[in-house]
């Protein structure tokens, strides 16, 4: 019984143990690839882990997805009807939702299919990933500790003050957002690394108090916050 679970899938077209592997752990491989590059270049105001480990995720279920559909023109038509239920009932706003509620269907799928080995293979590297992600909080990325947003009367290059002042209390200043707005001024926000985070009040002081500086507001950043 457990030698026919791990070494044939009980389909039409049954699927090397070997192989499946070997395309589940390229697919992992060229998933975190993806999910380092997108870390690494990302750059505004808005960045998320949930979407970064679903980058990681995604190719293996595609991957488990294709092994189940096998060129069965039935089992895809039936994989699209369940994905227009739950996408008609549920709306999830987490990308990493997603990614779990479409590991559960391909998995169901799998073993609906009598692709056992597929289901049991496919399950154990998914929930290994997600217990790798989770473990090593894969995705966490911690530029800067401090949003700071600003609003002024007069264009950006006129606050010469400003870059020196944003300096001294950050080891590390970007600006990750520059507007100019007909009859508002200017608009930016800044990702500051602090050097003391006890010393927030003194550097929207110090800001507010800079010749052309309308409105000073700012917020500790997360990890993985949405700003």
């Amino acid at each position: 019984m457990l030698d026919s679970l791990l070494h044939a899938d009980a389909a039409t077209a049954p699927t090397p143990l070997s192989v499946l592997l070997l395309a589940l752990l390229l697919a992992f491989a060229l998933g975190q690839a993806l999910a380092w590059v997108y870390m690494a270049t990302h750059d505004g105001l808005s960045y998320s882990r949930a979407f970064v480990v679903s980058l990681l995720l995604l190719p293996v279920i595609v991957a488990l997805v294709m092994f189940v559909l096998s060129n069965s023109l039935v089992t895809a038509f039936g994989l699209m009807a369940i994905f227009a239920i739950v996408r008609f009932r549920n709306i999830l706003r987490d990308t990493l939702d997603t990614a779990h509620v479409l590991a559960g269907i391909v998995l169901g799928m799998s073993c609906g299919t009598l692709k056992f080995t597929t289901a049991i293979v496919g399950g154990a590297v998914l929930l290994a990933i997600m217990g790798y992600a989770r473990l090593t909080l894969f995705g966490r990325r911690l530029r800067h500790d401090f949003v700071l947003h600003l609003e002024a009367d007069q264009p950006a290059e006129s606050l010469a003050a400003l870059p020196g002042l944003l300096a001294r209390h950050g080891t590390r200043v970007h600006c990750v957002s520059r507007r100019t707005a007909p009859g508002r001024g200017t608009q930016l926000s800044y990702h500051l690394l602090l050097r003391d985070p006890d010393r927030v009040d003194e550097l929207l002081a110090e800001v507010t108090a800079v010749p052309g500086i309308t409105q000073a507001a700012g917020v500790p950043a997360e990890p993985e916050s949405e700003v």
